[in-house]
């Protein structure tokens, strides 16, 4: 008797469901025992780490700002995924998005009015578009790996911050630190509730998952984007372009990057210094997964590691762990939602040896 790998005849609904939620409560579990082995409290750790901001009303405005960020993020590397085209380089298309704000806002001057913030945010989807549109050239042009070209750019897009924030944007009146001067009242983004940091685009990335779903699942182009990425040689007798979808994806996933660093920098940082890149971008790759490529899905997925960001800032002051432990965590949910994929696409089946055999 041994264990057979056989293929389903098509994915499993319940799989599609289930893993997710298998990956963090393995993760949770995996947790425990490492902080226990360590000498840490490790149940103490991970509850403050993913029950802590859910349980304590006062963190949930962080984990809502937090949220935002990723989940924009992670609906427009979805499209691209989908189709079969990896964006590693968000992070760099948010900072550039930030960046192309930033100079609408300073260009602008502290006189501006709130349309100079429609202007500033079209600016942050236009810059992450075009620095994602370098990818999308150079595969479309040469067949160049749009894994490679994308990630390296993105530290391109630091050096090209570093030189902004540390140059021609620096604040005069910052102390000679490399950043630029905080953003006038006139050019945030309108708080939702008063007393809190939960901010429009809060708002505008709790709409989004539900325009990408009516996109995605009731439009022509979603319909191309699921061909051309699960049925290439079916695309193709379809008459849907392969390169027109490349464009398309890498241009709507930079340009959701690009929005992303527009509303952080409007909303909730309102200056740029040489910390602005915070890993959102990396990060919403590990949401796109555990939300399984579905708007819906990356909207709560989006949620789950927005409170291992809350959470890891409250482990840190309770049990004094590392602040990259919530890195470590987000990676083994990842490592958890790709390993189960398997069973998505396999049954575990038990076989008998025949008598022959036997």
């Amino acid at each position: 008797m041994h264990l057979k790998l056989e293929k389903r005849p098509a994915p499993s609904t319940f799989m599609l469901i289930a893993t997710p939620i298998a990956s963090v409560l393995l993760t949770m579990l995996i947790g425990v025992i490492v902080f226990d082995a360590i000498g840490i409290e490790g149940e103490r750790a991970v509850i403050d780490i993913f029950l802590t901001p859910i349980l304590a009303s006062y963190k949930w405005q962080d984990v809502a700002v937090k949220a935002a960020p990723l989940i924009i993020i992670a609906l427009g590397l979805s499209i691209g995924n989908r189709a079969q085209i990896w964006n590693i380089g968000a992070e760099g298309q948010y900072v550039i998005g930030a960046l192309s704000a930033a100079g609408v806002g300073l260009a602008a001057g502290p006189e501006a009015g709130a349309f100079t913030i429609l202007l500033m945010i079209l600016a942050g989807i236009l810059g992450g578009a075009a620095w994602a549109g370098i990818p999308a050239l150079l595969k479309t042009r040469w067949d160049v790996n749009e894994i490679l070209t994308s990630l390296m750019l993105t530290y391109v897009s630091f050096q090209v911050l570093g030189y902004l924030v540390g140059g021609p944007w620096k604040d005069p009146n910052g102390r000679n630190f490399p950043g630029t001067a905080p953003l006038p009242d006139t050019l945030t983004l309108p708080i939702l509730f008063p007393g809190t940091t939960v901010h429009l685009g809060v708002a505008i990335a709790l709409i989004l998952p539900f325009v990408f779903w009516l996109i995605m699942s009731r439009s022509v182009f979603g319909f191309q984007v699921r061909v051309v990425g699960s049925a290439p040689h079916a695309a193709r007798h379809g008459g849907f372009d392969a390169k027109q979808t490349i464009w398309a994806a890498l241009l709507i996933g930079g340009g959701m990057a690009g929005l992303a660093g527009a509303l952080e920098f409007t909303g909730s940082l309102k200056a740029i210094n040489l910390g602005f890149a915070s890993g959102y971008g990396f990060t919403a790759i590990i949401v796109a997964f555990l939300g399984r490529l579905h708007p819906i899905g990356c909207l709560i997925a989006g949620f789950v590691l927005a409170v291992t960001y809350v959470g890891g800032q409250v482990a840190q002051t309770t049990v004094h762990i590392p602040n990259s432990t919530a890195g470590i965590f987000q990676a083994m949910m990842l490592f958890f939602i790709l390993a189960s994929d398997i069973l998505i696409r396999y049954r575990v089946r038990i076989v008998k040896p025949t008598g022959a055999r036997a």
